[in-house]
């Protein structure tokens, strides 16, 4: 390979003279943005437990109010990209977020995407541009760009849920703001009822629903069945993964990043292969074990870790008798759009 100059060989002078003019020579920093064979990331393989992170999240329940805070959340950040950063990957924002019995957190609205999956509680709810969503374990809730959003709770216990935000891009595009706005007026339950038959949408004789995101929650209870039912009629299937998509179109849920569930059948191993996309794994219900190059994190209820791209992972159900589910987040669809997006067996 070619070897190019560095930065020093250049005379002082020259390099002040570019500086005055705020030029940059490409040559001595080439191959830090260009590397050979594929990307150098900055994203470390990390994991979040659960089981340390929860009392973290309660003692800010009793150390800050709700209205001294608006969102009550503990950022999942990736060292690799500093702590400050606020990143879990260079597309992934992830933060764990607490609301406690009776409290509120005031509607608004922002430009980049958000989905909540919920881990643990019930009687909260989002309220979704009027749409009131039920926040139950597992579910995933939409909360799309623009989208004017709320999260209110009539139940006893504390509720937590993961967020999952297309943050760090949006905000590498000085294009990330939010819009505080007032309590909405509930008018209509969740839409998921009419979305319950795979192929099946609704088709009213005058109109179609040409809501960019019909579908704003998509309930575990009904995710669950279809990974079971996939796994009992075609056995033979690598994978049992189901993909959260837009109902009408069969597209996406979101624009930027994709959703999925997993389910690990009782002992199974799979391999996945490197991806260009990073990868956040969230352990939904049971145990599994995630190992990579020089990693291995073993995942018990709610704990969360990230994986970078162009890495093997293996995924291992540490039960032998009960499956293993997996909520997995990425940024395969910006990659496809941007064609970038890679498979390497």
């Amino acid at each position: 390979m070619l070897e190019l100059g560095s930065l020093e060989d250049l005379p002082e002078e020259y390099r002040a003279a570019l500086t005055e003019q705020n030029l940059v020579p490409l040559w001595p920093s080439l191959r830090a943005v260009l590397p050979p064979g594929k990307p150098i990331p900055r994203t470390k393989p990390v994991c979040w437990p659960y089981k340390g992170l929860r009392p973290l999240l309660l003692k800010a329940g009793e150390l800050t109010p709700i209205e001294k805070a608006e969102r009550r959340v503990l950022v999942l950040a990736n060292p690799g990209h500093g702590l400050e950063k606020m990143q879990a990957s260079s597309t992934i924002y992830l933060g764990m977020q607490l609301l406690l019995p009776g409290e509120w957190a005031p509607a608004h609205r922002h430009t980049p995407n958000a989905v909540r999956m919920i881990v643990e509680g019930e009687g909260a709810y989002t309220t979704v541009n009027g749409e009131k969503c039920p926040m139950n374990r597992g579910d995933l809730i939409l909360t799309p760009t623009g989208l004017w959003h709320e999260h209110g709770h009539d139940g006893e216990k504390p509720v937590v849920w993961l967020d999952v935000l297309d943050l760090p891009v949006v905000y590498y595009m000085e294009a990330s703001y939010v819009t505080e706005g007032n309590a909405q007026t509930v008018s209509v339950e969740a839409a998921e009822h009419a979305y319950q038959l795979g192929g099946v949408v609704p088709a009213p004789v005058f109109t179609r629903n040409d809501q960019p995101f019909p579908m704003l929650r998509y309930p575990w209870a009904n995710v669950r069945k279809a990974l079971e039912t996939l796994a009992v009629n075609q056995p033979e299937i690598e994978a049992v993964q189901v993909a959260y998509v837009n109902p009408e179109t069969g597209s996406d849920c979101q624009k930027i990043l994709g959703f999925s569930a997993l389910m690990l059948r009782p002992g199974e191993h799979l391999a996945l292969p490197a991806r260009s996309s990073a990868m956040v794994f969230h352990q939904i219900e049971g145990s599994a074990d995630v190992t990579l190059e020089g990693h291995q994190f073993c995942l018990s209820d709610a704990d969360t870790c990230c994986i970078p791209g162009y890495i093997q992972v293996t995924l291992s159900n540490r039960s032998a008798d009960l499956p293993a589910f997996i909520f997995i987040a990425d940024d395969a669809p910006l990659q496809k759009k941007l064609g970038v997006y890679e498979v390497r067996n």
